[in-house]
């Protein structure tokens, strides 16, 4: 599960986050506490909390005291939010520069932007 691309409390949140992106964990769902996430995937248990806690700062997830850490209803819209803006910066307004200086109408990137997403007319 984990690759050396960036640390590994962060990879944990990053696949939580896609989680909730993807509807695996809902809207007040419970996540495995860190003890559970540390022996599952066998990582030191502090690196499951560090992961937890960013999740937490982020408002993705919430505390319960004595019950355990479950999914913020509104996390899905703001992963989603908070990922879109990412795309945009360093995906779509690098590509345009790209486009610009190679002189490609936007009519074929939107041409071509049809062909790779077929059925999305908006």
């Amino acid at each position: 599960m984990f690759d050396d691309r960036s640390p590994i409390y962060r990879q944990i949140a990053d696949q939580i986050k896609d989680d909730v992106l993807r509807g695996v964990l809902g809207a007040d769902d419970q996540v495995m506490s860190t003890n559970q996430y540390a022996a599952y995937y066998r990582i030191n248990p502090a690196t499951a909390a560090k992961a937890f806690q960013q999740l937490v700062d982020e408002g993705v997830i919430y505390k319960r005291r004595g019950v355990g850490m479950f999914v913020h209803a509104g996390a899905r819209e703001q992963i989603r939010s908070t990922r879109r803006e990412r795309f945009f910066a360093e995906v779509l307004e690098p590509m345009a520069a790209e486009a610009r200086a190679l002189g490609v109408p936007v009519a074929d990137i939107v041409a071509r932007l049809h062909q790779l997403i077929p059925g999305d007319s908006r």
